[in-house]
């Protein structure tokens, strides 16, 4: 605990977290010189909990992980966990929502220059295909 966030690994994919996710979110930490993110990996042979993760990421195509803050006695009536850890998770909640505005940003403009581009060059292009 107050080490950082971790990211949850299961070999029988019980969890959404991938290479591809994990990468990402190491590097947003990184890049925001926040703690090192943390490995949770349940043994192969262990039984887990699972979550909707890998449910929501294959019935749509998004990207997905299992991600959150260290605690002990999860589901307990006393759970426990570090206060470092909850000022790191709204830091990288930040980042995200950051990372979402720009990609939004450069996908609405460049949805907009098609839209523009499309009044300005349909004729010609139109004409084009004609002759």
């Amino acid at each position: 605990m107050n080490g950082g966030m971790v990211i949850k690994r299961n070999a029988n994919q019980r969890y959404a977290t991938n290479g591809v996710t994990a990468l990402i979110m190491r590097e947003i930490a990184r890049r925001a010189s926040l703690p090192p993110v943390q490995e949770f990996i349940v043994r192969q042979d262990c039984g887990c909990g699972s979550t909707i993760g890998p449910l929501i990421s294959t019935a749509t195509g998004i990207r997905a992980i299992d991600m959150g803050c260290p605690q002990l006695s999860m589901h307990s009536i006393r759970e426990t966990m570090g206060t470092c850890d909850c000022k790191t998770f709204l830091f990288v909640l930040f980042c995200l929502c950051r990372l979402f505005l720009i990609f939004l940003h450069i996908i609405v403009t460049s949805g907009l220059k098609l839209f523009k581009s499309f009044f300005q060059y349909f004729r010609e292009v139109d004409e084009s295909i004609d002759q």
